[in-house]
């Protein structure tokens, strides 16, 4: 598992009041030292991810005809329940004036068999009556019956298929291209657009089976995978300013790459003028993003400037500043690194102080006069001034 870190801290103890670059020519090296120093780091592991819409729809015609209208600009945001396209509607409105005209017949039809069938029976007590016109007007009653049904879901069919004339977006969400108005379109034509929701989205990403049995072992009395901060490193490198949190876990491992899907889901509103409803959004369906793994609760480690750590192949080391104002080499072990801290899992303790300046100036055994190392400022928040 790859492990980051972000500290909450970062504390820089000055040992003088010059700056290297006013240190005097001649005499002992002038470098920039730093103590190592105890930084609540917060543990973190990093992953690649994908961002995912919650609702994919694919809007296609239901019933064949022109297609007359498109109310909306391509790549707009569509709120649920909007009329998006209209089908020709005359074919499909007299359709339904047809069906209402057999449904009425049928409807009179079945009145006029049952006043007979009454009327049967009414006679049947008497001389003038015989059951086989009873039963004659049963059969006729009960086929105009079926008759009137069946014109009724005509006419309900009918009715349907003018509403399929008019296309309504199911959800709230943002519309891609679409097909132009003057087209014949039918259920076979292809999708007219596409409409994918916005907010929130999804983050996707893979952990290999044996990551995720650590990650679940690590966190399992503190909450679970449910209780890391999940927060997103965007293309550019920037940080995405809201956080997640871990709401599923595929059920079943890939054959193909040994990896278990985890999913987490973020807000994605609007970007613009307070309560905005539609603009431009910083996730976008299908994108690549950087997924870090934040624990909840941050522990104390030691940590120096990653300027001060050097490599060669016995490894990484620092200078360290002696009280006799010499520097020695010490070896090393670094958990984790960015541009700013390095955490140290062994080789120093909190208070030692090391060379983050000027390290191309000295070797082991030499005397130095020292000032106070300055961090740069890289203008992004990953620097300090000291």
């Amino acid at each position: 598992m790859r492990l980051r870190f972000s500290a909450t801290v970062f504390a820089v103890t000055l040992l003088s009041g010059v700056s290297a670059a006013e240190a005097q020519m001649g005499g002992p090296p002038t470098v920039g030292v730093s103590k190592a120093t105890l930084t609540p780091i917060y543990k973190t592991s990093q992953y690649v991810g994908r961002v995912e819409a919650i609702n994919h729809i694919t809007l296609q015609a239901r019933v064949t005809g022109f297609l007359q209208q498109r109310n909306f600009a391509e790549g707009s945001d569509v709120k649920k329940g909007q009329v998006l396209f209209v089908i020709e509607q005359p074919p499909y409105q007299a359709a339904v004036l047809s069906a209402q005209g057999a449904v009425s017949q049928a409807q009179a039809q079945l009145r006029n068999s049952q006043l007979t069938l009454g009327r049967s029976r009414t006679l049947l007590n008497t001389p003038a009556g015989q059951q086989s016109n009873v039963d004659t007007a049963v059969a006729s009653a009960g086929s105009n019956q079926g008759q009137l049904l069946t014109a009724e879901a005509q006419l309900q069919q009918a009715e349907i298929n003018l509403g399929y004339t008019t296309i309504a977006s199911p959800i709230d969400g943002r519309i891609g291209l679409a097909t132009d108005p003057g087209n014949v379109v039918s259920p076979t034509s292809g999708a007219l657009a596409k409409i994918v929701s916005q907010d929130p989205e999804y983050i996707t990403f893979p952990v290999s089976e044996s990551e995720a049995s650590q990650l679940e072992d690590e966190y399992s009395g503190h909450g679970g995978l449910a209780s890391l901060t999940v927060k997103v490193q965007l293309p550019d490198g920037h940080m995405y300013d809201k956080t997640g949190k871990i709401d599923f876990t595929d059920i079943s491992v890939s054959s193909s790459t040994d990896t278990l899907t985890l999913r987490a889901t973020l807000p994605n509103p609007a970007r613009g003028a307070e309560g905005a409803t539609e603009g431009n959004r910083t996730l976008i369906d299908g994108g690549f993003v950087t997924v870090i793994l934040q624990s909840q609760s941050a522990q104390q480690e030691v940590t120096i400037p990653r300027a001060a750590v050097l490599a060669d192949q016995q490894g990484n080391y620092v200078y360290v500043l002696g009280p006799d104002s010499k520097v020695s080499r010490q070896n090393i072990a670094i958990g984790d690194a960015d541009g700013v801290l390095a955490v140290v899992t062994s080789g120093l303790k909190a208070g030692d102080t090391v060379v983050a300046d000027g390290v191309q100036r000295v070797k082991p055994g030499a005397v130095v006069k020292t000032v106070p190392y300055t961090p740069p400022n890289y203008g992004d928040g990953t620097g300090t001034n000291g």
